[in-house]
């Protein structure tokens, strides 16, 4: 079996240590080339290149932004059932994708996770999302946002090009910052077009539930900020999950949930929920939907967008689809 491990050297618990253990363990099982990844889009290309030379296994060691381009790479010609499977072992600062898919945190546990599911030739299938925007599409394994949350990634991006480590504390403090230059000032509102169906479903059930939701119409359909979740949690704020749309899944379509104001009470309130318990967020400000096909984000004026946890810059209009069975993974 032939394996292809790319590295990303700026990751946040990427060592050379790390990685001579993880080419020794692998190597017993695989034959393994190794590639340092050298810049942004260099993983991607690397996927790609492994989708054409017969490679078997993509192993990403890296933090999420390496595993999305990664399976951008694998996914260019869209999804291969017979292309390479992805296989991740974390070495950033969150590693969403591989722990929703059962891996430890630790770059060294993971490695012998990992090594076990390949022996036992434990694989399977995952849905991913995919958006569109100008002339723009990409892959997302996990999340995307638009609004606040996308505002936040960029903030931190910069932090971190200037040579700041990330960590929650960073997360926390560029949060509170760019919640408090936008006081006093109109943020974009976001309209949503939903996949009609299920979205009316969805509403009527709520409202007949607990009334928490209120019946689809005009209110339900804008927002200031909206995360989009293709699995749980959306993030970690240090070890603790962030459950911002509790039931999202590999194996359903895309979840969503929108705040319709950004007050500072409101906002303090769906962080606590999704902090803590598994029901995530509820009121009256929050919009909420499950297992959606298509997701329709207008925003006016244009509004920062992310996935990933990677800053995307500012748009008008994003198109996102959920793909069941897009990428077969080790897991």
């Amino acid at each position: 079996m032939r394996g292809l491990l790319v590295v990303n050297p700026a990751a946040t618990t990427t060592t050379d240590r790390v990685r001579e253990v993880l080419v020794s363990a692998l190597s017993a099982d695989l034959v393994v080339e190794t590639v340092v990844t050298k810049g942004r889009g260099h993983a991607a290309e690397l996927g790609q290149r492994a989708t054409e030379t017969g490679i078997d296994v993509v192993i990403s060691l890296g933090g999420d932004g390496t595993v999305n381009e990664v399976a951008n790479g694998l996914l260019r010609g869209g999804p291969n059932p017979g292309g390479p499977a992805l296989a991740v072992v974390p070495g950033g600062s969150t590693n969403v994708f591989a722990r929703a898919l059962g891996y430890s945190a630790s770059p060294v546990e993971a490695t012998g996770e990992l090594l076990a599911n390949l022996r036992e030739g434990r694989t399977r299938r995952v849905g991913l999302g995919h958006a569109r925007w100008a002339d723009e599409s990409r892959w997302f394994t996990f999340c995307a946002g638009m609004g606040l949350d996308a505002e936040v990634v960029g903030r931190v991006e910069r932090k971190r090009s200037g040579g700041r480590p990330n960590s929650a504390g960073l997360f926390l403090r560029s949060a509170m910052a760019r919640y408090a230059l936008g006081v006093g000032r109109d943020r974009s509102r976001i309209s949503l077009d939903l996949d009609p169906d299920r979205a009316a479903a969805r509403a009527a059930d709520a409202a007949e539930a607990d009334g928490t939701e209120e019946a689809a119409g005009p209110a339900n359909r804008e927002a200031e900020v909206v995360i989009v979740c293709n699995t749980v949690p959306w993030t970690y704020l240090g070890d603790r999950p962030v459950r911002a749309c509790p039931e999202a899944s590999f194996s359903d379509g895309l979840d969503l949930v929108g705040l319709r104001r950004l007050r500072l009470g409101s906002l303090l309130r769906t962080t606590g929920q999704m902090l803590i318990g598994d029901r995530g967020p509820r009121g009256r400000n929050v919009v909420l939907e499950h297992d959606l096909a298509t997701i329709r984000l207008t925003a006016a004026p244009a509004a920062p967008f992310q996935m990933d946890g990677e800053y995307l810059g500012e748009h008008t209009e994003v198109e996102l689809t959920a793909h069941p069975d897009a990428l077969r993974v080790i897991a």
